[in-house]
Parts: C-alpha cells; sequence; structure tokens
C-alpha cells in the first residue's frame, strides 16, 4: 500500500509536500510529463496528445494534487 500524501493548508488551500519539506505548487510538479505534454500540444494540437495529458494529470494525482 502506498503511503499517504502529506500536504499543508494554504489560504488556496491543501497542498502536497514536495522532497525538500515545503509545499509543491502545481506549476512546479511533474516537469518531465508537463514538457513532454506541452511540446507535444504545441507541435501536434491538444487532440493529439491524450497520453501525455493523462500521463500528466495521474503524475499530479499522485502528488497529491485533486485535479
Amino acid at each position: 500500500m502506498a503511503e499517504p500524501v502529506k500536504t499543508t493548508s494554504t489560504h488556496s488551500g491543501e497542498l502536497p509536500i514536495g522532497a525538500d519539506g515545503k509545499p509543491l505548487k502545481p506549476c512546479c510538479a511533474c516537469p518531465e510529463t508537463k514538457k513532454a505534454r506541452d511540446r507535444c500540444i504545441f507541435d501536434n494540437g491538444e487532440e493529439n496528445c491524450q497520453d501525455l495529458i493523462n500521463a500528466h494529470l495521474k503524475c499530479m494525482r499522485d502528488l497529491g494534487f485533486k485535479i
């Protein structure tokens, strides 16, 4: 069974805690999947990148973001 994700409360809601002990911001989480997703969308259009979009969403959810 996976360990529960640690979170912290902020004025904007609950944020997962990163490896450095600081709250993770959605813009900085999952940079690898985000870069691949963004490049695919830019080059091919959103409709042709569903696998990469879903991989990025899974990464964000695995970190504890509720998206």
